[in-house]
């Protein structure tokens, strides 16, 4: 087969093409000089709309970020409401009970290892009213107040509480506002009712737990831990068993 490249000429447009015949058939190739005429036009319409383009990428960002927080309150009412189940579920089975359980019946509450809810707490100044969880993790602090260290409620130690301290006035959001001689009502997995009166508040490094220490194990005491989302300290609510 015959290729034949030829120039052509143009008078008015400087820019030129190849022409390549193949037998009877001839196409034209664009040449390198259409190639970058091509490219500063689109280079100089991108300029030219390039507030637009801004304005349209903001759009969309802003659209993403929105909806991102639209499914993490979504999220929060789903766990909010989970937590409120659990609080009337054990309310209906648990809270009234007539019979005083056995230590056998203790130690055996003790040894379950599915996580389950182990009493309520309630602290009417803030409004406060959860179910507590036997234990403490990524997936059950999103639901509600969780047992971090300690024994069940109500027996003799340092029971420690933990929760999350979101921006919405949930769980222990409101734990700062806290101040000595405030009450803190904790159920027991009986239906047993103790207060407890508010007797100390500091913050301490996310690391540190000595907050956690079991030396008071001939006394009922409860810890309240939450994170401040301001400098990154741990708040801590230390109370103790009105006799």
């Amino acid at each position: 087969m015959k290729i034949i490249l030829k120039k052509k000429k143009k008078a008015i447009n400087s820019h030129s093409n190849f022409k390549v015949e193949f037998s009877n058939e001839i196409f034209e190739i664009p040449y390198e000089e259409n190639i970058k005429k091509n490219k500063s036009e689109f280079y100089k319409y991108v300029s030219k709309n390039k507030y637009f383009i801004q304005f349209l990428v903001s759009i969309i960002i802003s659209s993403i970020f929105i909806l991102i927080f639209l499914y993490q309150i979504y999220n929060l009412n789903e766990n909010e409401k989970l937590s409120q189940e659990l609080l009337n579920n054990y309310s209906l089975t648990t809270l009234y009970q007539d019979d005083e359980p056995t230590e056998i019946e203790r130690q055996s509450v003790v040894l379950v290892e599915n996580p389950f809810v182990i009493g309520i707490i309630k602290i009417s100044k803030i409004n406060l009213n959860y179910p507590i969880i036997s234990e403490t993790n990524d997936d059950l602090l999103k639901i509600s107040l969780c047992r971090f260290a300690g024994p069940m409620p109500n027996e003799y130690g340092n029971l420690c509480i933990a929760g999350h301290n979101y921006v919405d006035n949930k769980f222990f959001s409101n734990l700062n506002k806290l101040k000595n001689d405030d009450i803190i009502e904790i159920y027991d997995l009986y239906g047993n009712q103790i207060n407890y009166k508010v007797f100390n508040k500091y913050e301490v490094k996310a690391n540190d737990l000595s907050c956690t220490s079991q030396d008071n194990s001939d006394k009922r005491i409860i810890t309240l831990l939450t994170c401040n989302n301001v400098n990154g300290k741990r708040t801590v609510v230390k109370a103790e068993e009105i006799i």
